[in-house]
């Protein structure tokens, strides 16, 4: 992991070097992807597909050669199934208007699990509150997994779609997503998998998954930010209307109507970021010059360091300890003497005056940390660039500041 392709890491904060932990909300960005971006706006930047002049030849082709390269990313069985979107949060609220409108009516239903972003529960309120369909969600279990027993009780004919986390946001819990997509899919069911803290951290394959839908975003996996896909089987694309209308997803307009374009296009509103279709491709690249074992057994092993040397802190509660994470561990610190919550915000105040970026809060899951009946957790998470001296860092960091607050 060449540390030295993200300029960023070289940056100081507060006069401490920087140890960024907070790649969960966002990754850096390595040279290559920044290079792409300059290179695009300096050299042959021009709007798409219609024009027949040479810039716009080129960007038509970079733009579509990166379609290319995330549908094999994630091995989809065409180009034609991925739509680029602003990322996640607007995948699944595309997926959630078109869907709706086509295949959910008054009484219907749409399963969610109780770990979920608010971009997987606000887009399906808003839903429900269109189509007066009703919103449940899995419950979780003692240890923090979802209970799929319960799940299975859940499905019946008035189900429509369920829509889970990959990898949990908060706790990084790896759910068990294929055993979720056999279950509904036994009863017809279509299933969307929210993938934006899965598709960064390993392999994804959506053929092998047989998931119908698939959202994620580029600002995670050290692509820019403004650029995300929404994969979606070509079986499912062709029957969904489109969420946006203007340019681009025309076939023809007239007075009396419109036809809609071809897949993936009748789903791109407008002119896309191609220069964001470009880096992400350059994003790709990157991730798959260093191999998916290699970055897979690399997050795994420091997360796994992390958690050790959290646990061995006293006063310290990590969020589902010792399950299979991707990358995000979530703890609290308490006042031993006073069996008190030291706030997050307070620990992750004093962190980054020790130059250690972590995030606190409820991290946009407002529901899950209810559940957890705390005000907040700190969250730290992974990247492919950080290595056990940051969280020999982030540790001795924490401790200091437990001893301040204490």
């Amino acid at each position: 992991m060449n540390r030295s392709d993200f300029a960023i890491l070289k940056e100081q904060v507060h006069g401490r070097p920087l140890v960024y932990l907070d790649n969960a909300a966002t990754s850096q960005k390595p040279r290559q992807v920044v290079e792409a971006i300059i290179e695009a706006y300096s050299t042959w930047n021009s709007n798409i597909h219609r024009g027949v002049h040479h810039l716009s030849q080129v960007a038509t082709a970079h733009h579509e050669e990166a379609r290319k390269a995330v549908a094999a990313f994630i091995n989809a069985r065409s180009s034609d199934e991925i739509v680029f979107t602003k990322g996640t949060t607007d995948s699944l609220n595309a997926l959630a208007f078109s869907y709706g409108e086509a295949f959910v009516g008054e009484g219907d239903e749409i399963i969610v699990s109780g770990l979920e972003h608010h971009s997987n529960i606000v887009p399906w309120q808003m839903l429900c509150a269109r189509k007066k369909t009703v919103l449940r969600h899995i419950p979780l279990r003692e240890d923090l997994t979802l209970d799929l027993e319960a799940f299975k009780g859940m499905l019946n004919e008035r189900t429509k779609l369920v829509s889970v986390a990959h990898v949990s946001n908060v706790l990084g819990i790896i759910q068990p997503v294929e055993e979720i997509i056999c279950l509904a899919h036994e009863k017809h069911i279509p299933v969307c998998i929210d993938g934006a803290q899965s598709v960064p951290h390993m392999q994804v394959d959506v053929q092998a998954l047989d998931c119908d839908f698939l959202a994620f975003s580029g600002h995670k996996m050290y692509g820019p930010t403004g650029i995300g896909v929404l994969y979606g089987k070509r079986e499912w694309l062709e029957k969904l209307p489109p969420h946006e209308g203007g340019g681009e997803m025309i076939e023809h307009v007239r007075w009396e109507g419109t036809t809609y374009n071809e897949l993936p296009y009748k789903f791109e509103a407008g002119t896309p970021n191609f220069v964001g279709s470009y880096a992400l491709h350059k994003a790709v690249e990157y991730m798959q010059s260093i191999g998916w074992k290699a970055l897979e057994s690399h997050e795994r092993e420091l997360t796994q360091y992390c958690e050790a040397q959290l646990s061995a802190i006293p006063d310290v509660h990590i969020y589902a300890a010792n399950q299979p994470k991707a990358g995000v561990i979530s703890f609290n610190v308490y006042n031993g003497q006073l069996s008190t919550l030291i706030h997050p915000f307070d620990i992750g105040t004093l962190l980054d005056q020790q130059g250690v970026a972590v995030r606190t809060g409820h991290h946009c899951a407002e529901p899950l940390i209810d559940h957890l009946g705390v005000p907040g957790t700190v969250r730290v998470s992974f990247g492919l660039y950080n290595d056990k001296t940051d969280v020999d860092a982030f540790i001795a960091a924490l401790k200091k500041a437990q001893m301040m607050l204490s």
